[in-house]
């Protein structure tokens, strides 16, 4: 089937109860590993990319690539655009094909958010692609995207509501205590305030930084509203490892199809466990 917008997909993880993985890729063997996750598994799909992503391999060429996924594929499938604040940027992916977007003004003050977020979403629901914003600031590192830990703000339950009606997001990722990148100890999720949120908003919630959650924690977010998971750092990790056991063993192997194969089995199996724990198994 042709890629679709991720709206339809996470307004029906809500209603139902359970998230969508939504997984960073930075290869075409990244990507097909995702997407042979979610066949084998029958789940829906997000195919994320970042601003890096796109500089490095051209938004036209990501899309391309995840359309002939999608056409070959028998679950639904979103291509979208993470963390991004420009708006030519964001226009030149809805031009290549992605069905979802996320702009990320969280750093500006809330009116010239909302106003950021407002323009695009005038833009992008024109072709029925799904917008999603930031609220508060997810601290950690998200490809050029810095927060320190000590400006990471959480989201106010309040703010969010007023923020969802001014702009008519379709989907939204309020800071609320998870982090990109690798975690050192447990992540300090703030779970009373993810529930006050979805208590407030009817859109859905998307859960940043999720590598490294620990189970019980993921379960509990989704339980109270979160229904977009993102996963990237994982991932780029239990593809690089693989692909260096290769090397460790064979340091003269020169044939990139002898260490892609590893790398593409062992991030294949790491998004079937993140789609086992996001609920999303046999729902598509």
């Amino acid at each position: 089937m042709a890629l679709i917008s991720s709206t339809p997909l996470l307004q029906t993880a809500r209603a139902g109860g359970y998230c969508i993985g939504a997984f960073n890729v930075h290869t075409l063997e990244m990507l097909q590993a995702v997407v042979e996750a979610a066949e084998e598994t029958r789940s829906p799909l997000i195919i994320q990319s970042t601003v890096g992503t796109v500089k490095h391999l051209g938004a036209d060429y990501i899309a391309a690539a995840a359309k002939v996924a999608a056409d070959r594929a028998s679950v639904p499938i979103a291509l979208h655009l993470d963390h991004c604040s420009d708006f030519g940027v964001i226009m030149q992916c809805i031009r290549a094909g992605y069905t979802s977007v996320m702009i990320d003004a969280s750093h500006d003050p809330f009116d010239a958010n909302v106003a950021a977020t407002r323009r695009v979403v005038e833009a992008a629901s024109a072709v029925g692609v799904n917008v999603e914003a930031e609220l508060g600031r997810v601290g950690g590192v998200e490809d050029d995207i810095v927060v320190d830990e000590r400006d990471a703000l959480l989201a106010d339950p309040e703010e969010c509501a007023r923020f969802v009606e001014l702009t008519g997001v379709h989907t939204l990722a309020p800071a609320i205590g998870t982090a990109h990148g690798i975690y050192k100890g447990d992540p300090n999720i703030d779970f009373d305030r993810i529930g006050r949120i979805a208590a407030k908003v009817s859109v859905p919630l998307v859960l940043h930084g999720g590598s490294g959650i620990p189970e019980a924690q993921v379960r509990k977010a989704v339980s109270l509203g979160m229904s977009k998971m993102n996963v990237a750092t994982e991932l780029r990790i239990v593809f690089s490892d693989a692909i260096k056991e290769v090397f460790a063993a064979n340091p003269e192997e020169n044939d990139p199809r002898k260490y892609m194969v590893p790398a593409k089995k062992a991030l294949k199996a790491a998004a079937i466990e993140k789609m086992r724990l996001c609920g999303s198994i046999g729902k598509a």
